[in-house]
């Protein structure tokens, strides 16, 4: 049975408005693209939706917090647990940008890195 998904595009500031066909589950296809990227966003966006994790972690003996991301987008259904996991984060002094602060976040694969020095 076929399902019709409606989705704004995201990777440019157009936005445009995609009608995403699945079948079974499966990408079948999409309209109301006009570039190429908007297919490859709505073949991922519906299948498989990722996103980067970007936040804050507190650091010990520091009163500013370091900003981290994850090296990589992580599946949208473990986003939840990937903050769980910054929030339990023990950071001491000093962290350098692109440090890895924490390896294969809520068993994805992909590290959290830190975006800023902090000494």
């Amino acid at each position: 049975m076929n399902e019709l998904r409606q989705i704004t595009c995201i990777v440019c500031p157009v936005g445009c408005r995609m009608d995403v066909t699945l079948q079974d589950g499966q990408f079948v296809g999409v309209s109301g693209n006009t570039c190429k990227r908007g297919e490859v966003y709505a073949r991922q966006e519906s299948v498989q939706p990722t996103r980067m994790v970007t936040a804050v972690a507190n650091v010990i003996g520091s009163a500013v917090p370091v900003s981290l991301k994850t090296q990589q987008p992580i599946p949208k259904d473990k986003i939840v647990q990937c903050m769980e996991e910054i929030n339990c984060l023990q950071l001491k002094l000093p962290i350098m940008s692109g440090d890895v602060l924490k390896e294969n976040v809520a068993g994805t694969g992909v590290s959290l890195v830190a975006t800023r020095t902090l000494r």
